[in-house]
């Protein structure tokens, strides 16, 4: 008898669980399923499950695939159900191609192909739904989007699109998805759409996403006008979709908690906040290319800004730049400084020129600091005038981050999350309006072309 086992959460049960655990079935006589327990789905950073764990068991149960269902609660436990179960086969899908090699000393490990398409007529629970999202875009962050959405339940990526052929061939077939080159028939394929092309398509691409009745998830800097931010907010609120602005940090729980922190008048009233984030980026990529939408401001200076907005409001009196270029004129470092009625803030970032990153909050009773990467915030300190009162904070961040963003892009989309909060309308038309006066100040025309 040959003995398999695989292993899974198998949340909002759909057809991909049901082709997995018949292929699983068919490599063997006997098939082993592992259920995954909620509080182990938390560990290794899956957010979002739904069902209960009882729930999940009965629907793998229902399959008729499984022999016998086995619950997975804690790391290394795949190894000893390999040997307490005397398993021949391990199988999981493809995604986690590479993850499980090290059993191959045990047993013969198989990574079973993922399943492209998922039918919006899959299997549902109750009234949920699984996302299907489409990627438009084949960059670094793209390449990203994908290990961190399979870590979010309740949503599949569906397939990319890319007007370049060979592009969307080569994306879609490293991650075993779908790749079109005809906007359509993508639209016709999906829900949601992750936007993550170089900034200066964003627009078309989002107003053509809403128009098809697509939610949509874009990354930063999500427009370079103010008045293409109300546009949009506007034409999705009209048609009750969702339109996300993709900075991770919004998203993250350790920032969340600092800004609860901060607010919460344990260092008096803020008067000063102080974002650095800065890298060394290759002279010959976009960012330091692309001299109408590349830069060190349009693609860093979302992160820097976001706090000051967070914590000092909108209603800065005045905004001055200053920023030392390259020989191709594009700015490798910038200083933003904002006046407030009643504070100030410095937001500076870089691609050419390396300083500390550290985010600093001045209040009248204390300070917060977060050291880099604080756009990752997994700790932060509270100081006092006394400099041995001193309070210290941390917060898990897991992956890139990006699970943080997409998860809470499905639970807006099933309403049933007040998340909007985190990175308000408001917040990212400003955003937007700030970078539109940088790029005028540079003699660069947000519509394209140098002044």
């Amino acid at each position: 008898m040959t003995r398999v086992i695989t292993y899974g959460t198998f949340d909002l049960f759909h057809e991909g669980h049901y082709r997995l655990l018949k292929r699983a079935k068919e490599l063997g006589d006997y098939l082993i399923v592992g259920v995954t327990t909620e509080a182990y789905d938390q560990a290794r950073g899956k957010l979002n499950v739904v069902d209960s764990l009882m729930t999940r068991i009965e629907n793998v149960r229902k399959s008729g695939f499984a022999d016998e269902i086995i619950i997975e609660e804690s790391v290394g436990q795949k190894f000893n159900d390999v040997k307490k179960f005397h398993i021949d086969i391990f199988t999981v899908g493809s995604d986690w191609t590479g993850c499980f090699d090290y059993l191959n000393d045990y047993c013969k490990v198989v990574y079973l192909e993922r399943t492209k398409n998922i039918s919006s007529t899959m299997l549902r629970e109750k009234n949920s739904h699984i996302q299907r999202i489409g990627i438009i875009g084949t960059g670094r962050i793209a390449q990203r989007f994908i290990p961190e959405a399979k870590l979010v339940s309740g949503v599949t990526t569906q397939g990319v699109y890319n007007p370049r052929e060979e592009s969307a061939k080569r994306f879609a077939h490293k991650w075993e998805i779908n790749g079109y080159t005809d906007l359509e028939e993508f639209y016709r394929a999906i829900d949601s759409v992750y936007i993550a092309s170089p900034h200066e398509t964003h627009y078309n691409y989002i107003k053509s996403a809403l128009e098809h009745g697509k939610h949509v998830l874009c990354e930063k800097p999500m427009v370079l006008q103010k008045a293409q931010a109300e546009e949009l907010f506007g034409y999705a609120k009209e048609r009750g979709l969702i339109l996300f602005e993709g900075i991770k940090t919004a998203y993250c729980p350790g920032f969340n908690r600092l800004l609860g922190v901060a607010c919460s008048g344990t260092i008096g009233s803020i008067r000063n906040v102080e974002a650095c984030f800065t890298k060394l980026e290759k002279p010959d990529r976009r960012e330091l290319t692309d001299r109408i939408y590349g830069g060190s401001f349009t693609e860093l200076g979302s992160y820097v800004i976001l706090p000051i907005l967070k914590l000092l409001g909108d209603d800065f009196e005045n905004i001055h730049f200053e920023s030392i270029k390259g020989d191709n004129e594009l700015d490798i470092f910038t200083k933003v400084s904002f006046k407030y009625p009643t504070g100030i803030g410095t937001a500076t970032c870089g691609l050419g020129v390396k300083s500390e990153g550290r985010l600093l909050i001045a209040g009248t009773k204390g300070y917060i600091v977060a050291d880099a990467p604080w756009w990752k915030t997994s700790y932060f300190e509270v100081h006092y005038e006394n400099p041995d009162e001193v309070e210290k904070y941390s917060e898990r961040f897991l992956g890139d981050g990006l699970r943080y963003e997409i998860s809470d892009f499905l639970t807006m989309i099933n309403g049933v999350g007040k998340n909007g909060f985190k990175m308000t309308r408001g917040e990212s038309v400003t955003l937007a309006g700030i970078m539109e006066e940088f790029m005028s100040t540079e003699g660069r025309d947000p519509y394209g072309g140098l002044i």
